[in-house]
């Protein structure tokens, strides 16, 4: 494995954190801030709304720069953001850090893939795609729950200050070991992203995307403060719990995979949210409990990201037949649509905590879950009226490397 690969393995290990510790942090950033429990979940949606909007622009208006150079700016632009978050005096400058941290998570995921490839033989492309990737799994696992440890212990702008650390040893290894001349071809323009948005079957596969993440999110993102205040843990055991489920999570992922490969995208999808939205139901009931919530935490985690390999391979078949030109831009838009799926969560989240009460997240957000089951089944549907021819048995390289990318 390239040295360069390992920077690129930082880097996303860095931003995988970074997006999501704050879940572990929202109860002590609210009551540092002295804001209310919505209000800091919005630091969820405005993050996600950042990577939403800075993968698609800001990747096309960067075009023809180095990749070098983009990438050692974002990797800046991200430990500046994370810095600022760090040294906020107050709520509105916390939201301006986490938009900052965003627009660099959103572009660096978008020339990520292409940086990889780069530095290894062609036919082990795919490989390189998924060792970086593995950077995002491993941040679930370990730098979340570590992180939202620092926080607890130390308060949760050392959880900003240690990620920030992270974006140096990350800066510091590309600008080592990236090579300075990786060819590139200039990404897709707006206009033809924003064709690949005219074509019906692609955004219903968006819309699956977005309303099944969204519905998990509309719970997860009060995952700490349902721990503490509904099922009475301390805020140290917050941590040990988020290893859990990342742990989980990871072995989800493993499993979400295999089913896909069985079953084909959709038969595999509609198990996963039907398997997500119970879940979510039964979080309502065993919220009070600990040792119950413990467990619905396990198989929460096994299912939450179990979906990512199943929708990127179906998005990428989907535009393969209806944007064969736009294949890169279609599962790129997908992220988009898991980043806005997870913001519009986040909000929704908010609104039924302040109006209704923490436990209400969980059946809401199965509610919501059954919405993208039903989504999924229509479009089975229209593959069964309307067949599309199936790939060769060799997936296709961009399939090959957008497995793990959420």
């Amino acid at each position: 494995m390239p040295i360069a690969l390992l920077a690129l393995t930082i880097s996303a290990f860095a931003i995988g954190t970074s997006e999501f510790v704050i879940v572990g942090l929202l109860p002590n950033i609210a009551a540092d801030l002295g804001v209310d429990l919505p209000s800091a979940g919005l630091l969820v949606s405005l993050y996600a709304l950042g990577v939403a909007v800075g993968a698609p622009v800001l990747t096309a208006l960067s075009g023809k720069l180095p990749r070098k150079t983009l990438l050692l700016s974002l990797m800046v632009l991200f430990t500046v953001g994370n810095l600022l978050a760090w040294q906020s005096p107050g709520y509105a400058s916390l939201v301006a850090a986490r938009i900052l941290t965003g627009l660099a998570h959103g572009v660096f995921f978008s020339i990520g893939s292409t940086i990889a490839t780069s530095l290894v033989a062609k036919e082990k492309a795919a490989s390189a795609i998924a060792i970086m990737f593995t950077g995002l799994t491993v941040a679930l696992v370990t730098g979340v729950p570590l992180g939202t440890f620092i926080g607890q212990h130390f308060g949760w702008r050392a959880s900003f200050l240690g990620v920030s650390v992270l974006g140096v040893l990350a800066f510091l290894g590309s600008l080592a070991y990236i090579p300075a001349t990786i060819r590139h071809s200039k990404p897709a323009a707006l206009l033809e992203q924003v064709r690949v948005l005219g074509q019906p079957r692609l955004l219903l596969v968006y819309a699956m995307t977005a309303v099944g993440y969204g519905g998990s999110f509309i719970a997860f993102t009060y995952l700490a403060p349902i721990l503490q205040q509904v099922s009475g843990f301390s805020a140290g055991v917050v941590s040990l719990v988020m290893l859990v489920y990342g742990v989980s999570v990871a072995v989800g992922n493993i499993w979400g995979g295999k089913l896909a490969d069985r079953r084909g995208p959709v038969g595999a999808l509609k198990i996963i949210f039907l398997m997500l939205a119970a879940v979510l139901l039964a979080l309502t009931f065993t919220a009070p409990h600990p040792w119950l919530v413990l467990a619905t935490v396990l198989l929460w985690g096994a299912v939450a990201f179990g979906n990512v390999a199943g929708l990127q391979v179906y998005v990428v078949r989907q535009a393969e037949h209806f944007t064969p030109r736009a294949v890169d831009v279609a599962s790129g838009l997908n992220i988009a649509a898991f980043n806005l799926g997870i913001a519009g969560g986040a909000w929704g989240g908010g609104l039924i905590v302040a109006h209704l009460g923490l436990v209400h997240t969980g059946w809401i957000g199965a509610l919501v879950v059954l919405g993208a089951f039903g989504l999924t089944a229509l479009s089975g549907r229209l593959d069964r009226n309307h067949p599309i021819p199936v790939p060769g048995t060799v997936p296709s390289p961009i399939c090959q490397c957008v497995l793990n990318t959420m």
